[in-house]
């Protein structure tokens, strides 16, 4: 397998957990702080799904670097927005499991495909 494929196939799973960001903020209460927290979430939930599908056109490895941190940074904010939907008492801990779960382990991997990359320039 090429490491165009390694990369491609990360696809589906952004995809997938973009829907599963959008399906969750549709569930959010309908209160002005859950509105306001959860269309940053859905925004940089999406963003992350969406700039992933830039980092597999990278023109050069510089290219790649730049795009796969834009990814990092996405998915580090939609980590960030789960927090205060619990720490304000809008949603429950069990609510973000899932979520968090997989938003962490893609943070890792594209984290560590970031930091390959700059090992690699």
């Amino acid at each position: 397998m090429s490491r165009l494929d390694d990369i491609r196939k990360l696809q589906d799973p952004t995809k997938h957990f973009a829907i599963a960001v959008i399906r969750f903020y549709s569930e959010l209460p309908k209160t002005e702080p859950a509105r306001v927290i959860g269309r940053q979430l859905l925004r940089s939930g999406t963003s992350l799904a969406a700039n992933y599908r830039a980092v597999c056109r990278a023109r050069s490895s510089a290219d790649f670097v730049s795009k796969i941190n834009i990814v990092v940074e996405e998915t580090d904010e939609t980590l960030f927005w789960l927090e205060p939907l619990v720490e304000a008492n809008l949603v429950s801990a069990e609510a973000i499991g899932t979520l968090n779960e997989e938003g962490n382990e893609l943070l890792r991997f594209f984290s560590a495909s970031l930091t390959t990359a700059k090992a690699n320039r």
